[in-house]
């Protein structure tokens, strides 16, 4: 097509189309897959990331994936919706009982599942998060948050982070920050979505060196916060910061980032958005990402997990003084009171407070550090290993020193791992990121170390340092 570029940078996942993903579908693929797959991509418009389909998913259970050739991984992606598993007994038998009692709720009319799942939702959120909005995604959670912040301030203007995901909308995207769902072909986005750099300590967009993954805070000062601060007092009129509390390719913030944002968005009149979408209800050994920091937002979107892996189900809180247009609709969404959803969503955080989810993906996720870290003194190509809880990423590089992205390197420990029965992704082409659910064992995380491990030293042989 005319005037339009040879393609955007990856950030999101692997490339579908590359020589090596064709060559593990050589060796793995029977005729049933390739030809589902084809009904597949005859079907379904194509969009990157997603296209074509790596297998044909028969079941799903547990932390366990199925395939076609009855071949079984242990899921350490799953989208971040599978914080309890697959399929868990409670949530499907609660979800097939409100079936029967009422499956559905007419937006007009109140229903007890709907009001049960806002008051929980309140009460495991930090500060006064109180005033509730369901959506059936993140996407349109995050699309819902904007229009608050705007109802709320009498602004329209945004800032929000280079390389963050905050969904596909054009809201959502807009305040994005990946090539990938921002690209030209879809026409001019929202005015008034400033960007900054984020917080990378590893990789700073301002040049500030790092030791062992850490920021020198003495050096750099976190500029990252301060130029928040700064487009806040150059534009004047800014609505909302929007941001991952934790970014999920993954970053994890410098000690004293949001406290920092905190104070520049209270001195400025702006209000300040968490998207954890990926990260809440558990992922980061915490009930949320932002606990970890002390600070609370004004208003906190999530999604993905709060269905339970089963159904579409995302939320967005506010404090009750954001409560400012009744007169107006945010949402209004015909499923927005879903009784079903709402039963899945409230069975999901009883199941993760009473199984102690959220501890073991602390407790496991230290422990998987410890061995990634172990890991790192062994592999010279492992640049960095950061996280939290299972909010997990292995950085692979061609040279220390350098830092030089070991893409080939990630790509040939990815395919790999899957023919050893372990299933993640790769972001920034580079990253081994692992999210696993909530429910993963130290045995399992144990497996899925070794693997990567065997995986990258059959890697390192066949490819170099990538």
């Amino acid at each position: 097509m005319k005037g339009v570029a040879a393609g955007p940078a990856q950030s999101e996942g692997e490339i579908n189309t590359s020589a090596r993903r064709r060559a593990w579908a050589e060796r793995n693929l029977g005729d049933a897959s390739r030809r589902a797959l084809a009904e597949d991509q005859h079907h379904f418009l194509r969009q990157s990331v997603s296209t074509p389909c790596l297998s044909v998913v028969t079941r799903a259970e547990g932390a366990y994936i199925e395939d076609a050739e009855g071949r079984r991984y242990l899921d350490f992606h799953g989208n971040n919706v599978h914080h309890i598993g697959y399929g868990h007994p409670r949530l499907k038998e609660a979800i097939a009982r409100q079936m029967d009692e009422l499956p559905f709720a007419p937006r007009r009319f109140a229903c007890a599942p709907a009001t049960a799942l806002a008051a929980k939702l309140a009460e495991i959120s930090p500060g006064d998060l109180s005033k509730v909005l369901f959506t059936t995604g993140g996407s349109d959670a995050i699309e819902v948050a904007l229009k608050i912040a705007r109802a709320a301030t009498g602004r329209h203007k945004t800032i929000s982070f280079w390389d963050s995901f905050h969904g596909a909308g054009f809201g959502a995207a807009s305040v994005g920050g990946e090539q990938l769902f921002r690209s030209h072909v879809i026409g001019p986005l929202l005015s008034g979505a400033e960007h900054v750099a984020p917080f990378a300590c590893y990789r700073c967009p301002y040049g500030y060196p790092e030791k062992d993954g850490q920021p020198l805070l003495d050096l750099c000062r976190m500029t990252c916060a301060s130029f928040v601060r700064y487009v806040l007092e150059k534009e004047g009129d800014v609505a909302a910061v929007i941001a991952e509390p934790a970014r999920a390719v993954p970053y994890i913030p410098p000690p004293g980032f949001w406290a920092e944002v905190r104070a520049a968005c209270d001195a400025h009149g702006a209000l300040l958005i968490f998207d954890e979408i990926p990260t809440g209800l558990g992922k980061t050994g915490r009930m949320f990402a932002c606990d970890h920091d002390g600070v609370v937002p004004d208003i906190l979107v999530m999604g993905k997990a709060l269905g339970g892996g089963i159904l579409p189900l995302a939320a967005v809180l506010a404090r009750p003084e954001l409560d400012v247009a009744g007169d107006y609709a945010f949402g209004h969404y015909t499923h927005e009171k879903n009784p079903v959803s709402a039963r899945a969503g409230l069975t999901t955080i009883q199941i993760i407070e009473e199984e102690g989810l959220v501890e073991n993906a602390a407790l496991v996720g230290a422990h998987a550090l410890a061995r990634l870290e172990d890991l790192k003194a062994r592999f010279p190509v492992i640049g960095d290993v950061r996280g939290r809880g299972f909010l997990i990423g292995v950085e692979l590089v061609r040279e220390r020193g350098s830092k030089e992205p070991a893409n080939d390197l990630a790509e040939e420990v990815l395919y790999r791992a899957l023919d050893r029965g372990l299933s993640f992704k790769t972001t920034f082409g580079n990253t081994l990121t692992l999210t696993p659910p909530l429910i993963t064992t130290r045995a399992q995380m144990d497996f899925a170390i070794d693997v990567i491990a065997a995986s990258l030293a059959e890697a390192i042989d066949a490819v170099g340092n990538g």
